[in-house]
């Protein structure tokens, strides 16, 4: 659907109702088209990361061990 600016200011409420039942709305200003009225789509959140942080297997030492080390190695 197509809709001057002018109309699409007295009639908003109905152009989101007609939106959010999945229409889209183009609104044009002078011929020329400007904008467009589409509904939402849901957003469906982030991943789990449950099983990636499963799947990781961490080995050798700590990090904190070899900062430690690293300084003592340093110093002298």
């Amino acid at each position: 659907m197509e809709i001057n600016v002018k109309e699409a200011r007295s009639k908003l409420s109905s152009l989101i109702d007609k939106a959010e039942k999945g229409g889209e709305i183009i609104i044009s200003r002078r011929g020329k088209k400007v904008a467009r009225i589409v509904p939402v789509k849901a957003k469906k959140g982030l991943p789990s990361l449950k099983e990636f942080r499963a799947s990781i297997h961490i080995t050798g030492e700590p990090l904190s061990n070899a900062v430690v080390r690293n300084r003592e190695e340093e110093r002298y």
